[in-house]
């Protein structure tokens, strides 16, 4: 599949895995496509020993970074104390009635003990340490998936000849980016998963296309099939970026329980909530976002990074106990995943889901052939 994307990284397919798990990234990778490790949750240490293993899989071929600037971050977080004192009573309170309520038991706090080192990873000032390990290493992209990228970080890609990705969820925000520094935008329409906006993926690419044109977009949000990606080839991206898809392969990280939810979940069954980071991001609907969004006592999200202090000590918690298969952590647990877990039945390796996807748009294709002649 020849687009600019693809020509100008030297990928067969221009098929992008944002995977949190190296596995899914290198086996992306190794099938023609283009895996993208998302890099929020590991410690400068963590990422290195992870892109060292990912090199030695590749053999050479071209992979990518997504590193979590926010362009805003809940400003008490730059205060200079400690995160875990930035936590309101009322909130850790809520947090202990939850596990309680849902007979999630167990030893620890409701806000852990590495609090402030996860603060500072997800802020401009602390992802300076995951960019200076990841230029160290052959990357082939560094996507920054929240706000524009930080100055140094484009010039510093740009003197390593490493183009930058930036997402987006609105025509302004792909102009900002593009004025930023960016090479290539993700055009992400509210299907998606995790963090997104309002606007679905059928409006927003070809606006994003027609605004920043001829800088490259990849579409992204509800693709995990042929049929959609060339329905976004024909929008006008150069490529698409996919998610969700990925969370259901044999390879990925996702836990057993949350799996089996994603599995039997139809597309009616996520929502935006702000109950994991603070900012609105798409995930499974389960007791965690009912509580948080629509409970009389809930005190409401904090805002990021703070809002993900509160959530991911609870949630490592609620996970472990749900893999126990606790009935009260089941309902609980849940992860960021876009609307196209309705499409999502079966567990397959990643690279089936490549070849599979290719398939498709082939077929996709010769249809749309048939059609015009």
């Amino acid at each position: 599949m020849r687009t600019v994307v693809s020509e100008r990284l030297g990928i067969e397919f221009p098929l992008f895995a944002f995977s949190h798990c190296r596995d899914v990234v290198a086996a992306v990778t190794n099938a023609g496509g283009f895996g993208v490790l998302g890099a929020v949750a590991y410690t400068p240490a963590e990422l290195d020993a992870a892109l060292t293993w990912i090199d030695g899989q590749v053999g050479g071929r071209p992979y990518g970074v997504d590193v979590l600037v926010p362009g805003q971050v809940d400003a008490a977080a730059g205060r200079g104390v400690r995160a875990a004192d930035l936590i309101p009573e009322r909130h850790r309170d809520f947090v202990a009635h939850l596990l309680a309520k849902y007979g999630v038991g167990g030893p620890g706090q409701t806000v852990g003990a590495g609090a402030d080192a996860f603060a500072r990873r997800v802020s401009a000032a602390g992802a300076t340490g995951l960019i200076d390990v990841a230029l160290r290493h052959p990357i082939g992209l560094i996507a920054s998936a929240l706000g524009p990228p930080p100055p140094e970080m484009a010039e510093r890609a740009r003197a390593a000849g490493v183009p930058v990705a930036a997402l987006v969820g609105t025509v302004e925000h792909a102009r900002r980016q593009v004025a930023a520094g960016a090479d290539i935008i993700v055009a992400q329409g509210t299907e998606a998963g995790g963090h997104t906006g309002e606007i679905s993926t059928l409006v927003l690419v070809p606006q994003v296309v027609d605004a920043v044109a001829p800088v490259p977009v990849l579409a992204a949000g509800g693709i995990a099939s042929g049929r959609q990606l060339a329905a976004a080839l024909a929008l006008g991206a150069e490529g698409v970026w996919c998610g969700s898809v990925w969370l259901t392969t044999e390879e990925a990280e996702t836990p057993e329980a949350v799996k089996r939810k994603f599995l039997a979940a139809s597309s009616l069954d996520t929502v935006r909530s702000r109950s994991r980071t603070g900012k609105p991001a798409r995930q499974l609907v389960s007791a965690w976002t009912e509580e948080w969004d629509h409970a009389q006592e809930s005190p409401g999200p904090l805002g990021m990074p703070l809002q993900m202090l509160v959530a991911e000590n609870a949630m490592a918690r609620i996970v472990a106990a749900a893999e126990r298969g606790e009935p009260g952590a089941l309902e609980l647990a849940g992860y960021f995943v876009g609307q196209v877990v309705g499409q999502l039945d079966q567990v397959k390796p990643a690279r089936e889901v490549v070849y599979e996807m290719i398939s498709e748009f082939g077929a996709a294709l010769d249809r749309l052939k048939r059609l015009s002649a």
